[in-house]
């Protein structure tokens, strides 16, 4: 099984993380896996934690990072599924508080769409 599953959707990445603990090992790989997704033009990114129990210190550093990296190319980073994370390492630095934060992918998604793109004749 793939750690981590990516898709694209209307021009965003959606990437879903697909085990119970990302742990510094796993935030090398997929930092890397995201690094060539923004390199091909994709600044705003969804990450699901739907399928994950448990991120170390690392794991979050890397998402403060990849946070960085979009919004100094003007996209934005949101998170799908924290109800699992609230007494975690998330919580207990702070880094919680830079996110936006959903409760599934497809409330992130439209989150994306301004009022204009919302009109149609």
């Amino acid at each position: 099984m793939n750690n981590f599953q990516f898709r694209h959707h209307c021009g965003y990445l959606i990437a879903s993380i697909q085990m119970q603990k990302a742990t510094f090992q796993e935030a090398i790989e997929f930092k890397s896996l995201i690094d060539d997704e923004i390199e091909n033009g994709f600044y705003n990114i969804i990450i699901s934690l739907n399928n994950c129990e448990f991120i170390d210190s690392t794991f979050v550093g890397v998402l403060v990072v990849i946070w960085k990296k979009v919004r100094a190319k003007g996209g934005t980073l949101k998170l799908v599924k924290l109800g699992k994370f609230n007494h975690t390492v998330l919580h207990l630095t702070g880094a919680i508080e830079i996110f936006e934060k959903f409760d599934s992918i497809e409330e992130a998604l439209a989150s994306f769409i301004t009022p204009i793109e919302q009109y149609s004749d």
